[in-house]
Order: structure tokens, then sequence, then C-alpha cells
């Protein structure tokens, strides 16, 4: 959960935060929930890859720059098979259509 938001994720948070806190909830849990929320709406959106690959999105992507946690995040996304036990390098090919 990140501290920094953009004003659109603050407009998003405070209502979120307010409706907690005025069911009961206390203050630290209401910040929180709203904080997981905002950042569930993230990657719904696909502004923020995953869990593992927390950013922004890359609109230009080139595979070869990318870390394998992001293209496995890639490579389930199209369900590629054995995918958990393939290399950065073998997720590349998978993705471009060359299996190993």
């Amino acid at each position: 959960m990140s501290t920094a938001r953009t004003k659109t994720n603050e407009r998003q948070h405070q209502p979120i935060k307010g409706s907690s806190k005025a069911r009961g909830v206390p203050k630290k849990r209401a910040k929180v929930v709203a904080a997981r929320t905002v950042s569930k709406t993230r990657r719904a959106q696909g502004r923020t890859a995953s869990n593992l690959t927390q950013g922004t999105g890359k609109p230009d992507l080139i595979l070869e720059e990318c870390s394998r946690d992001e293209l496995y995040d890639m490579a389930r996304k199209r369900h590629i098979p054995w995918r958990c036990s393939m290399g950065k390098d073998q997720l590349v090919k998978a993705l471009l259509g060359r299996y190993y």
C-alpha cells in the first residue's frame, strides 16, 4: 500500500475510509481497508500489473527488459502451460509464440 497517491486515488480513498469510520471501524483499520480497495481497483483497471509487480503499466513493452515476475503474470493471463517451471528466456519465447 503506497503512501504516494494520485488525486484520483485520493478521491477514491477518502469516501471509503470515511464510510468505514462511520460504521465504527477503528481509524487504522479504516485506512488499511481503503488502501487495499484502491489498490484492488488499480489492479482491475490494469494500472498495476499484480501483487508481485506493483507499479505502472508499460504500454510500449519490450519483453526482454521485463522481470521474470512480470513475464510470469503475462503468461498466466494468456494461460500458457508449464509457466511455473520456465525461466525468463523461456517465458519470453512462450509469450512471443515460440514455445520452448
